[in-house]
């Protein structure tokens, strides 16, 4: 950091000679205990400052704020190859991991039921799944609100009726919408994976309020939100482990899903493209073959006429 900020205060120098030697001449008595080459450029810098001159320029920290968030590595996922699609094992796992843990908090306002029928579940367990909610409806003929059981075409309950409600039970902090998560953190599904495993003790020295959380990848490292996530937390019904980072690869699984729910069917459709386009490009060439072929092998010969 200080061979730096000399580095700056050389180049500032160079391009401002006349406001050095006026500053460094208004402190004279400073500069001259100077002896030592070396140490020039603080003394300058002392010049500067008290002979009034704004230091902004040359005190400008060199340090952003991104360099001091620690990034998520980039970790190896199956659906990342061109012609790999999501893990819709995983995505179930992750549903579930949603369900009996996330749901407690995070909403997914941009995501049904029906919406999982095909995906990761048939539609007979899908509206049995749905059926297991109170979802409030109305209102009636009366004009009261009642409720009634789940069905395909509903949206993933709201653990809470408003923000005001979700911000009173999490201390003022708001648990955000987990619809589109995946695309709204730089990092995407590492990022998501990264924070569920990013949980530790501050290091020595940094102390938190007593309703945050120190977690690494989280920008300011302190977060309102618990470590949700612990070995054997759940029991996956398909006898999986469930380990803490099995559980993160799940539900980071499941989030990329609904934030991109065509991802399976767009790489489907760009081989389908592919091929369809080699074969164009193959009757192209022959066809530019088939037309140029007389152009491209005559030959002209010159004859002279016999009566020059």
């Amino acid at each position: 950091m200080a061979m730096r900020n000399v580095l700056r205060l050389r180049n500032f120098s160079r391009h401002f000679p006349d406001v050095l030697k006026a500053q460094s001449r208004s402190a004279g008595s400073v500069a001259q205990t100077a002896s030592q080459s070396k140490t020039s450029t603080f003394i300058t810098l002392s010049a500067l400052a008290t002979g009034g001159f704004v230091t902004g320029y040359l005190l400008q920290p060199d340090v952003s704020a991104e360099e001091l968030e620690l990034h998520p590595p980039k970790l190896p996922w199956n659906h990342k190859g061109v012609f790999s699609s999501l893990d819709h094992a995983s995505i179930r796992r992750g549903f579930e991991v949603y369900r009996q843990v996330c749901a407690a908090c995070h909403s997914m306002e941009r995501i049904a039921f029906r919406h999982l029928v095909d995906v990761c579940y048939t539609e007979e367990e899908m509206k049995a799944i749905a059926a297991e909610y109170d979802i409030e409806d109305g209102p009636d003929e009366e004009g009261e609100m009642f409720t009634r059981p789940g069905k395909l075409s509903d949206i993933l309950p709201n653990p809470y009726k408003n923000e005001e409600a979700a911000r009173s039970a999490n201390a003022g902090a708001y648990p955000p919408d987990l619809s589109l998560i995946c695309l709204a953190r730089h990092g995407n599904e590492d990022y998501i994976f990264s924070i569920l495993t990013g949980y530790c003790d501050p290091p020595a020295g940094v102390e938190l309020r007593e309703d945050l959380y120190f977690n690494a990848y989280f920008p300011g490292q302190a977060i309102a939100m618990a470590q949700a996530l612990y070995n054997d937390i759940i029991e996956y019904e398909d006898g999986t482990p469930a380990s803490v980072s099995q559980l993160a690869k799940d539900v980071s699984t499941f989030l990329k899903w609904s934030a991109e729910p065509d991802h399976d069917d767009r790489k489907r459709m760009g081989m389908k493209a592919l091929v369809i386009l080699s074969l164009i490009l193959a009757a192209s060439y022959y066809y530019k073959r088939h037309k140029w072929t007389v152009l491209k092998s005559r030959k002209i010969a010159y004859r002279p006429s016999p009566h020059t």
